[in-house]
């Protein structure tokens, strides 16, 4: 966007305005603080200006490593007034791929939060030799941009390039991946904000667990601050917290993943619980269980959301107002119809475009696509194609225009029985049906005969029992005998990533050192 000869403005102009008209408004609440709108304006400017000071220039790649602290926001619209173009890294990332990061990045400055004595700060600092380096918070390797007194806005330039962002993915499929964002993306975000605050809905007061690190996240984030709401940031998930901060700050908007929910219906703080200003409780990020859904349902009501995106397309599908339909029931498995000006196709492994009910591979084009993987152009290629993105996931629409997703292209078994592979969720949806079943997860495990078969891993109810083969001639009389798990093995939780999905190559891991040891035996 340009404002007249040789200034240049970017969205974050727009923001600022829009922060000013919602003025002494309450916008963010951490863990021990909370900044109004007006006050959130100011530390945007200071933050951009104390980064100018010390070294970080218009259109600089400056990598961040920050939790879900109030400041993370506040520090992306900084960087993105000085039209930088902001990397971001989970601060748990595994230090083994931090080097490919910072090869991948070539970042020109770095900011992450001292406050965080366990985080790779200190780590990437010593990496970065000479590059410019800023902290939130006292004690690190740079100066501190949380310091209120350094409020100095001078030096901030009048042309700044577009600011971009890359993302890091939750490595669901293999290695994360940095998805990079046009400034479009973000307008974009303004505009649905723009139609969500036309259409009247209440301010929302959101609570968020999705750092910004995340897609999700900054679209979560960015979207609640850009209606006027007030966003509660929580950097670790806790269920009580949760439960709490629900009741205690009359939140009525919120985004969890299938296993938080899980761990939310199964507590006991739920017990009278009073999630009576709840308005939209968006679950996505994974597949929920039917079963459990309409547990959801029968305690909360008709507030939950079914959401559906991706990094590389942030929100594809969403299904509001869930209700056990009698009339529908298949509907509690689907995670919705297109959102906004999202197009879907089900294609073949050719590219033909499948009909309705016919699984295949899910595309999508929309505005709120990513411009394609930073430094992986071949990846790109495979996954941008015509303004199309291919997300892997494996799924089918019916006539009614809702998504029906049965697995990641990556996760299908391959058996040799029959000439189709065999998909995981329709598995642990019939497992998860059980009365006596909080959670199952599904994988594909090597077998002489058959090539692979499903192996599951269960969690039961507290103090229940069941017997894994009573769970095997469950699959078997709800689907037949070759979707029927080859054995169940029960545990205690269902390990989960840093985005709190289910992780399986951490079950795939936990079912190779088994079997080794097994072997070894």
């Amino acid at each position: 966007m340009t404002d007249g000869p040789g200034h240049t403005t970017t969205y974050v102009h727009r923001v600022l305005d829009l922060f000013a008209e919602f003025g002494d408004r309450e916008a963010l609440v951490g863990a021990d603080r909370r900044l109004t709108y007006t006050e959130a304006a100011a530390r945007v400017r200071a933050m951009a200006a104390t980064v100018t000071r010390h070294g970080v220039r218009p259109g600089s790649a400056v990598l961040v490593t920050v939790a879900n602290a109030v400041e993370g926001p506040l520090l992306q619209l900084a960087l993105h007034l000085l039209g930088c173009r902001t990397m971001w890294v989970a601060p748990v990332t595994a230090r083994r791929e931090v080097d490919e990061f910072i090869r991948l990045a070539r970042p020109d400055a770095l900011v992450y939060d001292a406050r965080d004595r366990a985080g790779l700060g200190p780590e990437l600092a010593a990496a970065l030799p000479g590059t410019p380096v800023c902290c939130l918070g006292a004690g690190g390797a740079g100066p501190d941009l949380t310091d209120e007194a350094d409020a100095d806005v001078a030096e901030l330039p009048a042309s700044v390039p577009a600011p971009e962002s890359f993302l890091q993915t939750s490595g669901t499929t293999g290695s994360p991946k940095l998805v990079h964002h046009r400034e479009s993306f973000y307008a974009q975000i303004l505009t649905l904000a723009a139609d969500f605050r036309a259409a009247g809905f209440p301010l929302l007061r959101h609570l968020s667990h999705s750092p910004m690190w995340l897609a999700s996240g900054q679209i979560t984030t960015l979207f609640n601050l850009f209606t006027g709401g007030v966003l509660f940031l929580r950097d670790d998930w806790d269920p009580v917290a949760f439960v709490d901060t629900v009741q205690r700050e009359r939140i009525n908007s919120t985004f969890v993943t299938p296993p938080m929910l899980y761990e939310v219906l199964d507590h006991p703080a739920l017990v009278g619980a009073d999630f009576s200003a709840m308005f939209m409780f968006n679950v996505g990020a994974g597949p929920a269980a039917p079963a459990r859904l309409r547990q959801a349902i029968a305690r909360f009501g008709p507030v939950l959301r079914i959401v559906y995106g991706l990094s590389e397309a942030v929100v594809i599908t969403a299904l509001p107002g869930l209700t056990d339909d009698p009339e529908h029931p298949e509907r509690l498995g689907s995670c919705g119809r297109p959102y906004g000006d999202v197009r879907i196709e089900i294609r073949g492994d050719d590219g033909t475009v499948l009909p309705s009910g016919r699984d295949g591979v899910v595309w999508v084009h929309t505005r709120l696509s990513f411009a394609g993987y930073h430094g992986q152009p071949e990846l790109t290629a495979q996954t941008l194609v015509d303004g199309w993105v291919r997300t892997r996931d494996i799924g089918h629409l019916d006539d009614d225009g809702y998504l029906y997703l049965v697995d990641r292209a990556d996760d299908a078994i391959l058996t040799q029985r029959r000439s189709w592979p065999i998909f995981c969720r329709p598995i642990e949806d019939v497992l998860a049906g059980h009365p006596r079943v909080r959670a199952a997860a599904v994988i594909g495990v090597p077998d002489e005969t058959a090539g692979e078969v499903p192996y599951a891993y269960v969690v039961l109810a507290p103090g229940a029992t069941v017997a894994g083969a009573e769970l095997i001639d469950l699959v078997t009389a709800e689907l037949n005998e070759m979707w029927a798990p080859a054995a169940v093995e029960f545990v205690d939780r269902l390990p989960v990533n840093r985005s709190m999905k289910v992780d399986k190559r951490a079950l795939r891991a936990r079912y190779a050192a088994r079997r080794a040891a097994a072997v070894g035996a």
